[in-house]
């Protein structure tokens, strides 16, 4: 089946399970913008929390906040964000659509490089356990053709970006003769500019009103409470301050459902040090990230780090962990070295001496920043993609199974009276009861107990507890696990002793090598 087939699943199952909804669906939505239902907002929270107690649980030097999503005006003219916080856009004049230009030319690069996995994979095939996939991409004519193409395409891309030079960019998308999706023409306008922060406005009465934005990012409410936290928390660098919140964008080009969305959430970590160790700590939180995606078993294969060739003005050093969606791979996570600029900026502007006095070196100085910063919304489409399984059974029937990572399950257990009577349904509640407080666990009765495996599987849970008449007589009751469908009898007071660990957080923190 075409990934692309794969992905229109992906997002039909997640209306149909309650996972995620088109926001105002009964008014025919609004474009790029998604509303989570009682299946998302859990496994959105369990990510969430996943990621909070990797930093504050397992860093004693790393501590939380959250800030507001309105924020004096100032901030982002300090933060570059009123005079350079814009995207390259074009429009077709045929089909009257917009795209974002370096969208594009990044998706030619793509096609490229989908040739050349092409053909290896078709290589590989043929010549089976003798294969050598070094020496074929550095000696195969059709590779090395589609490498040279990929090569020169991302050069011009690379340069034309540092500007950004606009004229050079559409030259780009004549010369790789990129056409719309929709209209399959080449009449493309040129490329301009265009600022992505939302404004409104805040007073008390037309005359009396201040424009302000809507944050398109986090991390500039960490920045401008730094002294607040160091002072109050008596914090010693190095040290992080972390938070979890909405950011806004004004994408025009929003697309691929949840990935890039208007409206979205972040969990971002700026970790400040002595200037001259930023590198070392740059490396520590590249290991550590990737620890912690890693330990929720989706596959070492399907995460790559991606260094930028292009760095951003205040940076030294920048890197993404991409993950291997339906549709390539993707940014999922940014590490960025951005130096001293942010802290100097908001000095500069604020008029505010923000320093740390380093009682080791008795000096004054402005430390430098390692960022790390997570789209929650990635990672949940990322999780849902590679979990996503459509399975052909040995009796000739077939079920569609989330293989969540069983911490991140949104119902971790479910227990079903095998009949909706004769005692069983109490008996299930009792069982629930026994078990709410420590996991998520629910109670469903209706319909046949095969349809209700099916429906847990759709939403991932990866234990259901069957009870049944010997139930009452021995109280045992049959376990089924989500990913093996085996089944196994055994003693009620067992459960949470069978589930609790493997259900946990708990069990993925321990699993993060962060040495």
């Amino acid at each position: 089946m075409a990934q692309e087939d794969v992905f229109k699943k992906i997002v039909s199952h997640c209306k149909e399970y309650g996972f995620v909804f088109p926001s105002s669906d009964i008014y025919d939505g609004l474009a790029a913008v998604y509303d989570y239902g009682q299946n998302g907002v859990e496994l959105k929270n369990n990510i969430k929390q996943y990621w909070w107690q990797s930093m504050v649980l397992l860093h004693s030097n790393i501590v939380g906040i959250d800030a507001s999503i309105f924020m004096h005006p100032t901030v982002w003219k300090a933060s570059g964000h009123v005079d350079a916080f814009n995207d390259p856009l074009i429009d077709n004049r045929d089909s009257k659509k917009r795209y974002r230009a370096d969208n594009l030319i990044e998706d030619q690069i793509g096609k490229y490089e989908e040739k050349i996995e092409k053909e290896v994979a078709k290589a590989a095939k043929k010549f089976g356990d003798s294969f050598d996939e070094a020496k074929f991409r550095e000696t195969n004519p059709r590779v090395l053709e589609h490498q040279k193409k990929r090569d020169e395409l991302h050069a011009r891309y690379t340069e034309a970006m540092q500007g950004p030079d606009l004229e050079a960019l559409k030259q780009i998308i004549l010369d790789e003769g990129i056409v719309d999706p929709i209209s399959g023409t080449k009449n493309w306008t040129d490329v301009r500019q265009f600022n992505l922060m939302f404004s409104t406005e805040m007073g008390a009465s037309a005359e009396a009103t201040n424009k302000i934005y809507l944050r398109p990012e986090t991390a500039q409410g960490i920045f401008v409470n730094f002294l607040n936290v160091q002072k109050t928390g008596r914090m010693k660098l190095p040290f992080g301050i972390c938070q979890i919140g909405k950011a806004f964008r004004n994408e025009i080009v929003a697309r691929q459902f949840v990935f890039r969305m208007r409206e979205f959430e972040q969990m971002e970590m700026q970790f400040f040090c002595q200037p001259g160790t930023e590198m070392k700590w740059f490396e520590y939180w590249k290991k550590h990230r990737l620890a912690w995606h890693e330990a929720l078993g989706m596959g070492d294969d399907n995460y790559r780090f991606h260094d930028h060739e292009k760095l951003a003005h205040y940076a030294n050093a920048a890197t993404d962990i991409e993950f291997r969606m339906p549709f390539g791979f993707k940014e999922v996570e940014g590490i960025h070295s951005r130096t001293d600029f942010d802290l100097s900026q908001h000095e500069k502007f604020s008029g505010r001496q923000i320093k740390y006095f380093d009682p080791e070196r008795n000096e004054n100085y402005t430390p430098y920043d390692v960022e790390t910063s997570i789209g929650v919304d990635r990672m949940f489409l990322s999780v849902m993609c590679h979990s996503y399984t459509e399975e052909e059974l040995e009796n000739g029937s077939s079920r569609v199974v989330l293989k969540l990572p069983e911490p991140l399950a949104p119902v971790k257990c479910a227990v079903l009276p095998l009949v909706n009577k004769d005692g069983l349904p109490e008996k299930a509640q009792e069982i629930v009861n026994g078990l709410k407080f420590h996991f998520n666990t629910h109670m469903e009765a209706k319909d046949s107990i095969g349809k209700r495996y099916r429906r847990q599987d759709a939403i991932g849970t990866p234990f259901c507890v069957t009870v049944d008449g010997d139930t009452l007589n021995d109280n045992t009751v049959t376990l089924r696990y989500r990913d093996s469908m085996k089944q196994e009898r055994v003693p009620v007071e067992k459960l949470r002793e069978i589930i609790e660990d493997r259900v946990s957080i708990t069990s993925l923190l321990k699993k993060i090598d962060i040495d």
